[in-house]
Parts: C-alpha cells; structure tokens; sequence
C-alpha cells in the first residue's frame, strides 16, 4: 500500500485577497472547508495544512486539524508542499510515496475530485504529476485572469497554462472545449523533490503558474477532467459568489452544524 497525504498550503498575506484563508463562508473559515472536505478523500491517508502564519496553525488545530508550519519566504505553493512533505516524513518517521496539493481556496472542492487525481500515478509509474481541469462554461471565466486556462495534447498532456484566454477564439468552433485548471495536483514523492530543486523559470513567474516550472524543465504534467462544478476563490467577490452556492451543497451538511450556517 503507498503512503497518500494531502497537503494545503495556505498563507494570510495573499497579494490578491490577504486574509483569504479564514475568512468565512456560512459562517467557518475557507481553510475549514477545504481540510474538512479534503478529509473525506478515500485515498489520502492523512491531510495537512502547510502554513507560515499562527493564526492559520491554531484554526486549524481548534477543529482537530494537523498543520505544518514552513517558511515565509516561499513563493511557490508547490515549494511550501515539499518543506511540509519532508517535515511530516521527519515527525511521523514513515515515508510518503504521493503528495496530493489542495490548494487552500478550493472550498467546493469534493472528495472523488482528490481520488481521480490520483488513479494516473497508481496506474502509470511513468506519470509523475497530474491536475485536474474543468470545462470553460461562459465568457467571464474564460476572460478572468484569476482562472488559470490550459491548453492539452492528445495524450492529455499540458502544453502551456496562462492566465490569458487561451486557445484563440478567432477559429475556435463553439463545440471546441476549453479547460481551466483546478488546483488539485498529485505528485509522486520524486516529483515534488524535483520540483523544489528546479530553478524557477520565466514564464512561471510572468503567469505565476507553479506547473510551468515543470513544462519550461521538459517535464510532463497529466490533466485529468473533471466533472465538478468548482469554484475557486480568488477575491472577495469570488467568496461571496461561493457562499451563495454553498448554501445548497449537500456535502456541508455533512459537517457543518446547523447553527452554523
């Protein structure tokens, strides 16, 4: 049996929405959601948080969560994963075979997203990362630069990300679907190590993409569908848009009490 954990890499100094992390939605901070919801993976034998931040470390505990604390000097979530990986292989004394990623502002997140993501590493010792992807449904999406778009070849390989609306529309046939990245990625131990040690690249940092790190290196990253309506939070517009829809998702009866929603 492989060792599979989660790790969330969450921080408050958010340059697009400081404080992102803990503020609320129906009344639990968004870190909350995401560990409570990541938990119910079938195939992650634990979760983590990965944070710098105090305030973080202690929410999370209070709702008998486990936290790494790392660096504030990272920039990279994928780079705050890997310390954490290390640091839970050091405290635990068991050694991780995948790191799944769950990004922090993916409180839609639900827990067969995390065990799709992670069959093309079980059933391939040739893949050593994936993400996930979902369809473009309207214009505003596929124009938001907080919407990571991304570009496939036939063997669903990512050939570039951008935060620019990509492929072109001009030739583009409305049946021709187009993708946005969900930031649920599996990693295989060597993977994520190598991803630490390689030197950040150009158009990683113009389109502050950590799997463009992986593409500019010659690497490859698998994109899995999926078929999810998820939202990502990204401003306070964003969460405000995700609480209203939360109010009906059937998976936070699960765990949040009624009081307090």
């Amino acid at each position: 049996m492989k060792k599979i954990i989660g790790i969330i890499p969450a921080r408050m100094a958010s340059s697009r929405f400081p404080g992102k992390p803990l503020s609320p939605i129906l009344g639990m901070p968004m870190i909350g959601h995401v560990y409570l919801r990541s938990k119910m993976s079938k195939t992650l034998n634990d979760v983590y948080v990965a944070t710098c931040d105090i305030e973080i470390k202690e929410y999370v505990e209070s709702i008998s969560g486990k936290t790494i604390m790392t660096l504030t000097t990272h920039e990279r979530a994928s780079d705050r994963t890997a310390e954490a990986m290390l640091k839970v292989e050091n405290e635990t004394g068991t050694k991780v075979d995948i790191v799944v990623m769950i990004q922090g502002d993916e409180p839609m997140l639900y827990p067969e997203m995390v065990d799709v993501a992670v069959e093309p590493i079980l059933n391939d010792s040739s893949v050593g990362v994936v993400n996930l992807m979902a369809k473009i449904k309207t214009e505003e999406e596929r124009n938001d630069p907080n919407e990571v778009k991304v570009v496939i070849d036939k063997n669903n390989d990512a050939v570039y990300f951008s935060r620019e609306p990509i492929p072109s529309v001009k030739k583009a046939s409305s049946r021709f679907n187009t993708y946005k990245q969900i930031c649920i990625i599996p990693f295989t131990k060597e993977s994520l190590a190598l991803f630490n040690k390689l030197t950040p690249t150009p158009l990683e940092q113009i389109e502050s993409v950590d799997m463009l790190r992986y593409i500019e290196h010659g690497y490859k990253v698998r994109m899995v569908y999926s078929k999810y309506d998820t939202y990502s939070v990204d401003t306070p517009e964003d969460l405000e848009y995700v609480e209203g829809i939360m109010k009906s998702d059937s998976l936070v009866k699960s765990y949040l009490k009624p009081s307090r929603r």
